[in-house]
């Protein structure tokens, strides 16, 4: 998507879904690129089949 993008993921609720793991510093910023190229992934499937809403199949 875009690199200048603020960030996609929430770090507290990560570290609380992750419960009682630690968690290094750079994992937050690897995640969020993960989860950048799958909302890019998406809105290029729903953009192949002609919608601009992207829906749970995109995924």
């Amino acid at each position: 998507m875009n690199a200048c993008m603020a960030d996609l993921i929430v770090k507290a609720a990560v570290k609380e879904a992750l419960d009682d793991m630690n968690v290094a510093s750079d994992f937050y910023d690897a995640l969020d690129e993960e989860v950048d190229e799958l909302l890019a992934d998406a809105a290029r499937r729903a953009e192949a089949n002609d919608r601009k809403t992207v829906q749970p199949r995109d995924l």
